[in-house]
């Protein structure tokens, strides 16, 4: 048995033997040195000499666990924040309202005598369209006020987007003409886009696809605009119908100087023509972040017109010198299940004309 200065596995061979050799207690073999503890002093032990003179290790594993704890508390709370935004933010609510098709009405009111004709200027001066604006500036908008589910912004940007309709629509040019109406579709909601299509494509006398329910536009082979100046008067209203819906009424009067398109009939005089048109509009909160809208019902009084005229696609006014001539609606046949809605025909007050100075 080795002794107590002795390697584990006895003398080292090729070291002289005996306790003479004064290197003989500070050489080791390879046995030796494998089978030694390796200990590490802390500064603390170094300094108390009364402390255990070792301290373990930490293990690594442990500091690699608390590593991963932290990393999914931390995904934790990212996700539990995105949910929670999803759910909060008002705008990325999806609609699960599919878009109610559009209702329409529309009545020719016919004259009960000849249309009065002459300048623009001397019409509108002697019409009840004297004091009204011209143009956008005609289209007004209320004051505004938050509701309870909506505020103040976007009850703005609701009466903002009804009255660029009414703008677009009925007093735009290109559209009066029988052009382009790109300008008013854009601004309608998508659940909609079928039934305007439809409306301009192959417009219809049946409470669903006159195009003049849309919007206002001439017969451009026969009637052009004597005065760009479209005259009108009107108001803007909003209300809340439900947490995620305002609906926009605007009911507006919209006098037109017009005139025939070759310059012949009428002696190239010109006449008024005027519409009473009535519109609800609808948004949720989807159409208010995409500046769209619904356009819900639409009521259309206009004249002078003859009661026998299909007003469904284009309007076309009876010009000066002109008279309806004792025509009335066209007969109903109650035997045809086609036809959704009766043709219907009032009378242009007396009033309503224009009485200029002869």
């Amino acid at each position: 048995m080795a002794g107590p200065g002795e390697p584990p596995e006895g003398t080292p061979e090729g070291v002289p033997g005996g306790g003479e050799d004064e290197y003989r207690s500070v050489v080791f073999d390879e046995s030796f040195v494998r089978a030694a503890r390796l200990q590490e002093f802390s500064a603390q032990e170094r300094l108390d000499d009364h402390l255990p003179a070792v301290r373990s290790r930490p293990r690594a594993r442990g500091r690699g666990g608390r590593q991963v704890l932290i990393l999914a508390v931390l995904v934790a709370l990212a996700f539990a924040t995105a949910v929670y935004m999803g759910v909060r933010h008002p705008y990325q609510q999806p609609s699960t309202r599919a878009a109610e098709p559009l209702r329409v009405t529309v009545i020719p009111l016919a004259p009960r005598g000849t249309v009065p004709g002459g300048t623009p200027a001397d019409l509108f001066a002697h019409s009840r369209a004297a004091a009204y604006r011209t143009g956008a500036e005609g289209v007004t908008l209320p004051p505004v006020r938050a509701t309870r589910s909506f505020p103040e912004s976007q009850v703005m940007a609701a009466l903002e987007a009804a009255k660029e309709y009414v703008v677009r629509s009925a007093l735009y040019p290109d559209v009066l003409t029988g052009g382009d109406v790109r300008s008013v579709r854009v601004l309608l909601d998508p659940g909609q886009l079928d039934q305007f299509d439809r409306s301009m494509e192959h417009p219809a006398d049946d409470g669903h696809h006159a195009a003049t329910g849309w919007l206002l536009r001439f017969d451009s082979a026969k009637v052009a605009l004597a005065d760009p100046g479209v005259r009108v008067r009107g108001t803007l209203a909003v209300t809340e119908t439900g947490p995620d819906r305002l609906e926009v009424t605007g009911d507006h009067t919209l006098v037109y100087a017009v005139r025939a398109a070759d310059g012949g009939e009428g002696g190239g005089r010109a006449s008024l023509f005027t519409v009473r048109r009535e519109l609800r509009l609808r948004f949720d909160r989807a159409d208010l972040r995409d500046h769209h809208l619904e356009v819900v019902h639409s009521n259309v009084q206009a004249g002078p017109l003859a009661c026998a005229a299909d007003s469904a696609g284009r309007l076309r006014p009876l010009l000066a010198g002109q008279s309806a001539k004792g025509d009335g609606p066209a007969g109903t046949d109650p035997y045809d299940p086609g036809r959704a809605t009766a043709s219907l025909c009032g009378v242009l007050a007396p009033g309503a004309l224009p009485s200029p100075n002869s």
